[in-house]
Protein backbone atom coordinates (compact mmCIF):
# COMPACT_ATOMS: atom_id res chain seq x y z
CA UNK A 1 0.00 0.00 0.00
CA UNK A 2 0.80 3.38 -0.64
CA UNK A 3 0.22 5.76 1.87
CA UNK A 4 -1.60 9.03 1.18
CA UNK A 5 0.75 11.33 3.40
CA UNK A 6 1.11 15.05 2.73
CA UNK A 7 3.94 17.18 3.94
CA UNK A 8 3.59 16.81 7.81
CA UNK A 9 3.68 19.91 9.73
CA UNK A 10 2.59 18.28 13.81
CA UNK A 11 1.60 21.75 15.17
CA UNK A 12 -0.73 22.93 12.14
CA UNK A 13 -2.16 19.42 11.93
CA UNK A 14 -2.71 19.03 15.46
CA UNK A 15 -4.91 22.41 15.20
CA UNK A 16 -6.51 21.39 12.32
CA UNK A 17 -7.21 17.99 12.04
CA UNK A 18 -7.05 16.65 15.52
CA UNK A 19 -7.34 18.87 18.09
CA UNK A 20 -11.18 19.11 17.68
CA UNK A 21 -11.64 15.62 18.18
CA UNK A 22 -11.54 16.14 22.13
CA UNK A 23 -14.29 18.67 21.87
CA UNK A 24 -16.72 16.45 23.78
CA UNK A 25 -13.92 16.11 26.48
CA UNK A 26 -13.77 19.84 26.95
CA UNK A 27 -17.21 20.61 27.03
CA UNK A 28 -18.27 17.72 29.86
CA UNK A 29 -15.55 18.83 31.79
CA UNK A 30 -16.08 22.50 31.69
CA UNK A 31 -20.05 21.29 32.53
CA UNK A 32 -19.19 19.69 35.20
CA UNK A 33 -17.18 22.71 36.90
CA UNK A 34 -19.57 25.19 35.49
CA UNK A 35 -16.66 27.43 33.87
CA UNK A 36 -18.11 30.76 32.82
CA UNK A 37 -17.86 34.27 33.48
CA UNK A 38 -15.94 34.45 36.94
CA UNK A 39 -14.13 31.39 36.41
CA UNK A 40 -9.69 31.61 36.01
CA UNK A 41 -8.91 28.75 33.98
CA UNK A 42 -5.21 27.73 33.54
CA UNK A 43 -4.15 24.85 30.32
CA UNK A 44 -1.30 23.18 31.05
CA UNK A 45 -0.08 21.16 27.54
CA UNK A 46 -2.89 23.18 25.76
CA UNK A 47 -1.98 22.81 22.49
CA UNK A 48 -2.92 25.37 19.88
CA UNK A 49 -5.64 26.75 22.38
CA UNK A 50 -8.81 25.06 21.51
CA UNK A 51 -9.94 24.37 24.82
CA UNK A 52 -9.16 27.34 25.92
CA UNK A 53 -10.83 29.14 23.34
CA UNK A 54 -13.65 27.46 24.50
CA UNK A 55 -13.31 28.48 27.85
CA UNK A 56 -13.01 31.98 27.02
CA UNK A 57 -16.33 32.13 24.85
CA UNK A 58 -18.24 30.78 28.35
CA UNK A 59 -16.81 33.98 29.36
CA UNK A 60 -13.73 32.54 31.15
CA UNK A 61 -10.76 34.22 31.88
CA UNK A 62 -7.62 31.70 30.84
CA UNK A 63 -3.86 31.41 30.49
CA UNK A 64 -2.51 28.50 29.30
CA UNK A 65 1.54 26.82 29.14
CA UNK A 66 2.37 24.30 26.49
CA UNK A 67 5.91 23.00 25.81
CA UNK A 68 6.08 22.74 22.19
CA UNK A 69 6.56 26.31 20.43
CA UNK A 70 4.72 26.04 17.26
CA UNK A 71 1.61 25.23 19.18
CA UNK A 72 2.18 28.25 21.51
CA UNK A 73 2.29 30.21 18.62
CA UNK A 74 -1.01 28.91 16.77
CA UNK A 75 -2.69 29.62 20.05
CA UNK A 76 -1.70 32.85 20.60
CA UNK A 77 -2.85 33.50 17.21
CA UNK A 78 -6.21 32.17 17.95
CA UNK A 79 -6.70 33.57 21.24
CA UNK A 80 -7.95 36.70 21.70
CA UNK A 81 -5.47 39.24 22.69
CA UNK A 82 -3.73 39.67 26.05
CA UNK A 83 -4.54 35.96 26.87
CA UNK A 84 -1.08 34.45 28.21
CA UNK A 85 0.61 31.43 26.57
CA UNK A 86 3.71 30.30 27.62
CA UNK A 87 6.40 27.49 27.24
CA UNK A 88 7.06 27.20 30.69
CA UNK A 89 3.69 27.05 33.39
CA UNK A 90 3.07 30.26 34.78
CA UNK A 91 2.60 30.92 38.88
CA UNK A 92 -0.37 29.11 39.69
CA UNK A 93 -2.33 32.14 41.16
CA UNK A 94 -5.49 33.18 40.82
CA UNK A 95 -6.78 30.34 38.98
CA UNK A 96 -9.85 28.29 40.30
CA UNK A 97 -9.52 25.42 37.08
CA UNK A 98 -6.21 23.89 36.27
CA UNK A 99 -6.82 21.57 33.57
CA UNK A 100 -4.84 19.06 31.43
CA UNK A 101 -6.30 17.53 28.97
CA UNK A 102 -3.72 15.83 28.00
CA UNK A 103 -2.06 13.90 30.79
CA UNK A 104 1.05 11.97 31.19
CA UNK A 105 3.59 11.37 33.70
CA UNK A 106 6.16 13.42 32.64
CA UNK A 107 3.60 16.52 34.01
CA UNK A 108 4.09 15.61 37.67
CA UNK A 109 6.88 18.19 38.40
CA UNK A 110 4.34 21.14 36.91
CA UNK A 111 1.57 19.57 38.60
CA UNK A 112 3.44 19.53 41.89
CA UNK A 113 4.90 23.13 41.68
CA UNK A 114 1.48 25.05 40.31
CA UNK A 115 -0.62 22.70 43.22
CA UNK A 116 1.60 24.05 45.62
CA UNK A 117 1.26 28.02 45.30
CA UNK A 118 -2.20 27.28 43.43
CA UNK A 119 -5.43 28.48 46.10
CA UNK A 120 -7.09 26.00 48.33
CA UNK A 121 -10.05 24.08 46.86
CA UNK A 122 -8.92 24.67 43.01
CA UNK A 123 -10.32 22.47 40.74
CA UNK A 124 -7.38 20.59 38.63
CA UNK A 125 -8.48 17.67 35.73
CA UNK A 126 -6.51 15.58 34.42
CA UNK A 127 -7.45 13.53 31.26
CA UNK A 128 -6.48 10.47 29.36
CA UNK A 129 -7.43 7.38 27.37
CA UNK A 130 -10.53 5.59 28.27
CA UNK A 131 -10.31 1.49 28.71
CA UNK A 132 -8.46 0.34 25.68
CA UNK A 133 -11.36 -1.80 24.98
CA UNK A 134 -13.46 1.07 24.53
CA UNK A 135 -10.69 2.74 22.34
CA UNK A 136 -10.87 2.28 18.50
CA UNK A 137 -7.49 3.89 18.24
CA UNK A 138 -5.78 2.03 21.08
CA UNK A 139 -4.48 -0.81 18.19
CA UNK A 140 -3.18 1.70 16.30
CA UNK A 141 -1.08 3.32 18.62
CA UNK A 142 0.31 0.23 18.98
CA UNK A 143 2.35 0.54 15.86
CA UNK A 144 4.36 3.28 17.46
CA UNK A 145 5.44 1.08 20.01
CA UNK A 146 6.10 -1.57 18.02
CA UNK A 147 7.97 0.48 15.42
CA UNK A 148 10.09 2.02 18.40
CA UNK A 149 10.96 -1.13 20.09
CA UNK A 150 9.07 -0.89 23.04
CA UNK A 151 6.64 -2.06 24.87
CA UNK A 152 3.33 -0.36 24.39
CA UNK A 153 1.87 2.46 26.69
CA UNK A 154 -0.81 1.07 29.46
CA UNK A 155 -1.94 4.69 29.53
CA UNK A 156 -1.43 7.51 32.08
CA UNK A 157 -2.51 6.16 35.82
CA UNK A 158 -4.42 9.29 36.50
CA UNK A 159 -5.12 8.73 39.94
CA UNK A 160 -1.52 7.69 40.75
CA UNK A 161 -0.71 11.18 39.46
CA UNK A 162 -3.15 13.05 41.33
CA UNK A 163 -1.91 11.03 44.65
CA UNK A 164 1.23 11.64 44.00
CA UNK A 165 0.60 15.74 42.84
CA UNK A 166 -1.00 16.08 46.46
CA UNK A 167 -3.88 16.96 45.58
CA UNK A 168 -7.41 15.42 46.99
CA UNK A 169 -9.54 13.73 44.43
CA UNK A 170 -13.43 14.51 44.32
CA UNK A 171 -14.61 12.60 41.17
CA UNK A 172 -14.33 11.33 37.76
CA UNK A 173 -15.89 10.71 34.30
CA UNK A 174 -16.22 9.56 31.02
CA UNK A 175 -16.50 10.84 27.50
CA UNK A 176 -16.96 9.65 24.24
CA UNK A 177 -14.85 11.35 21.82
CA UNK A 178 -14.91 9.37 18.63
CA UNK A 179 -11.90 10.24 16.05
CA UNK A 180 -13.41 10.94 12.67
CA UNK A 181 -11.78 11.77 9.69
CA UNK A 182 -12.28 12.91 5.97
CA UNK A 183 -9.56 10.47 4.56
CA UNK A 184 -7.00 7.93 5.55
CA UNK A 185 -4.59 11.06 4.79
CA UNK A 186 -6.15 12.87 7.23
CA UNK A 187 -6.60 10.26 9.64
CA UNK A 188 -2.35 9.84 9.28
CA UNK A 189 -1.68 13.72 9.14
CA UNK A 190 -3.77 14.51 13.04
CA UNK A 191 -2.75 10.72 14.70
CA UNK A 192 0.92 11.86 13.48
CA UNK A 193 0.38 14.96 15.15
CA UNK A 194 -0.58 13.86 18.56
CA UNK A 195 2.91 13.25 19.46
CA UNK A 196 2.43 9.79 20.14
CA UNK A 197 4.39 8.15 16.92
CA UNK A 198 7.75 10.75 17.94
CA UNK A 199 9.82 8.37 18.66
CA UNK A 200 8.53 5.50 16.41
CA UNK A 201 9.27 8.15 13.45
CA UNK A 202 13.12 8.71 15.23
CA UNK A 203 13.74 4.75 15.52
CA UNK A 204 12.74 4.77 12.14
CA UNK A 205 11.38 7.25 9.01
CA UNK A 206 8.44 8.95 8.59
CA UNK A 207 7.13 7.60 5.44
CA UNK A 208 7.16 4.10 7.09
CA UNK A 209 5.54 4.80 10.34
CA UNK A 210 2.85 6.46 7.54
CA UNK A 211 2.63 3.43 6.11
CA UNK A 212 2.28 1.32 9.21
CA UNK A 213 -0.43 3.73 10.62
CA UNK A 214 -2.17 3.57 7.30
CA UNK A 215 -2.66 0.13 7.07
CA UNK A 216 -3.44 -0.22 10.56
CA UNK A 217 -6.45 2.51 10.04
CA UNK A 218 -7.78 -0.43 7.46
CA UNK A 219 -10.53 -1.36 9.11
CA UNK A 220 -12.20 2.27 10.53
CA UNK A 221 -11.77 2.83 6.91
CA UNK A 222 -15.97 3.14 5.75
CA UNK A 223 -17.21 2.83 1.53
CA UNK A 224 -17.11 6.39 1.42
CA UNK A 225 -13.42 6.54 2.28
CA UNK A 226 -13.68 8.53 5.64
CA UNK A 227 -12.31 7.07 8.80
CA UNK A 228 -14.58 6.72 12.03
CA UNK A 229 -12.91 5.04 15.25
CA UNK A 230 -14.95 5.71 18.64
CA UNK A 231 -13.03 6.28 21.90
CA UNK A 232 -13.74 6.61 25.39
CA UNK A 233 -11.79 8.77 27.62
CA UNK A 234 -11.51 9.52 31.17
CA UNK A 235 -11.07 12.50 33.63
CA UNK A 236 -10.41 12.82 36.98
CA UNK A 237 -11.20 15.65 39.29
CA UNK A 238 -9.53 16.68 42.30
CA UNK A 239 -9.37 19.78 44.35
CA UNK A 240 -6.19 21.36 46.21
CA UNK A 241 -6.47 21.07 49.87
Amino acid sequence: MTPTLVPHHPARDWAEIQERMLVPLYEAVYDRLGVGAGSRVLGLGCGSGLALLMAAARGARVAGADRDHARVELARERLPEGVAVTEAPPEAGPYDVITAFHATDALLPELVALTRTAQRGAAVVLAGWGPPERCATEPVLRVAARLADRRPAAGTDLDGLVAAAGLRPTGSGRVACPFGYASEGSAVRGLLSTGAFDQAVRATDLSQVAKEVEEALAPHVRADGTVWMPNVFRYVVARVP
